[in-house]
């Protein structure tokens, strides 16, 4: 299976790597709709501060996630570029896979059809 996309392969393992974790997927989730402090964050969930500083930076090692420093804060934000890409590969994958079944629906009709 021939799939083009504009990210590189190592690019794709830190994406879904990153977006494997139900942690790391729900910041991403609730970066979506504007920054998040790092504290803000570390105090939805039950780890330490540490813990989610260590979620955030796989996200940014992704680059899903943008992070940037305001005064002594920490505020996280996440990429809508990088969830575009990802989307299209997506996306590119489920097109192959449709034409695969689609073509294979057309075998099975050919051998189901009376002569």
């Amino acid at each position: 299976m021939v799939v083009f996309t504009e990210l590189a392969d190592a690019d794709v393992d830190r994406i879904f790597r990153a977006l494997a974790d139900a942690t790391r997927r729900d910041i991403l989730q609730r970066t979506l709709t504007g920054e998040q402090t790092v504290s803000a964050l570390a105090a939805a969930y039950d780890m330490s501060f540490a813990a989610v500083q260590k979620h955030v930076a796989v996200l940014e090692a992704a680059h899903l996630v943008v992070k940037r420093a305001e005064g002594r804060e920490r505020l996280v934000r996440a990429d809508p570029d990088t969830i575009a890409r990802a989307r299209r590969l997506l996306a590119e994958y489920e097109r192959v896979w449709r034409s695969r079944i689609d073509r294979l629906d057309a075998l099975l009709a050919e051998y189901d059809t009376p002569a």
